[in-house]
């Protein structure tokens, strides 16, 4: 598995190995942390290797090793994209390539994760699996996060042409327990903490931009039955729950879910992205393929979720001392 010492990765390893399967986790630790993975490295069903999915060698020796593939690696979150676009591009297009290539010499089944970011500003909400792209141009660094993923499908895809077994999973903002409080990718993250420190709210714009929200323990479920269902194979999956609400609305959900006094306050994307940044009004997923192909259904309320989430974070945040209330 590649990037299993991040959020999602690491709940990935915890389900396979509790699952009776061997883990080798191939991660640089750019952004996932080893303290995530603690628990399975301490039986004899996970290892761990710290090197980066851009090492061809390493990868080739990895994939050579193993019966199936889980490819996560990537550079995630908007903020750190828009920071960063060269070397985001460059890991999540040379990495992916790097990794089919290995499969594909050996017909390894492979799983590649994507992102609900491929749909763009797509308008045609709910987003199915096969709907078209919008997109902004390409100077504004934001989209080349969304098109780095496709490219990775387009990979994929292509590779499944030529007899690779792989299929992809589009992931909708997946959120709880070892979250990392500097918020990559996750909303949820950044609310969390700053309603743990006392800090205002900050809600992007008006708020009115709605998202759906995925249970990690849903996600990771969704995740093991797509690479094990035969049917799957050549195809891409929406991964997350249908149920939408409004970022303003996810901010006081979240204040009431942590018994935060924090004010909420709408600031500019400008201030936080820069210049020219561009956000997508809904973002929904068209479930219906997951559930008849893979027989998934995210089951987390969203209320119940948070809780488990803050009840994570107060006891393992940095500002854990930091009174919330």
């Amino acid at each position: 598995m590649t990037g299993g010492c991040g959020f999602v990765g690491s709940h990935l390893v915890d389900a396979l190995v509790a699952a009776g399967d061997t883990v080798t986790i191939l991660d640089d630790l750019s952004t996932g942390k080893a303290e995530n993975v603690k628990t399975p490295l301490d039986t004899a069903r996970a290892r761990f290797v710290h090197g980066s999915v851009l090492d061809t060698s390493l990868v080739d020796r990895l994939v050579d090793e193993a019966d199936a593939v889980y490819h996560l690696a990537a550079a995630v979150g908007v903020s750190h994209i828009v920071r960063d676009p060269i070397r985001s591009a460059l890991t999540n297009v040379q990495g992916t390539e790097n990794v089919l290539a290995a499969a594909f010499r050996r017909r390894v089944p492979t799983l590649l994760t994507s992102s609900s970011e491929v749909y763009g500003k797509s308008t045609a909400a709910p987003f199915r699996e096969d709907g078209e792209r919008v997109l902004g141009p390409t100077w504004i660094h934001r989209w080349s996060y969304s098109t780095a993923k496709a490219m990775d499908e387009h990979l994929a895809f292509a590779y499944a042409d030529e007899g690779l077994p792989v299929v992809v999973v589009r992931y909708f903002n997946a959120y709880g327990p070892r979250l990392d409080e500097r918020g990559y990718g996750s909303v949820v993250a950044r609310f969390i903490g700053q309603a743990f420190a006392g800090e205002p709210i900050t809600v992007h714009g008006r708020g009115s931009q709605t998202r759906c929200f995925t249970y990690v323990d849903d996600t990771v479920r969704g995740t093991v039955l797509a690479l094990n269902t035969p049917e799957a194979r050549g195809k891409a999956f929406n991964i997350g729950a249908d149920t939408e609400i409004s970022i303003a609305d996810l901010a006081v959900l979240v204040k009431d879910v942590a018994g935060s006094s924090s004010e909420i306050r709408n600031v500019t994307y400008e201030s936080y992205y820069g210049k020219g940044f561009e956000d997508t009004p809904r973002r929904v997923p068209d479930t219906r393929r997951a559930r008849e192909v893979l027989g998934f259904t995210a089951e987390t309320p969203l209320r119940e979720g948070l809780r488990s989430t803050v009840e994570w974070c107060r006891a393992n945040y940095v500002r854990k001392d930091v009174a919330a209330g």
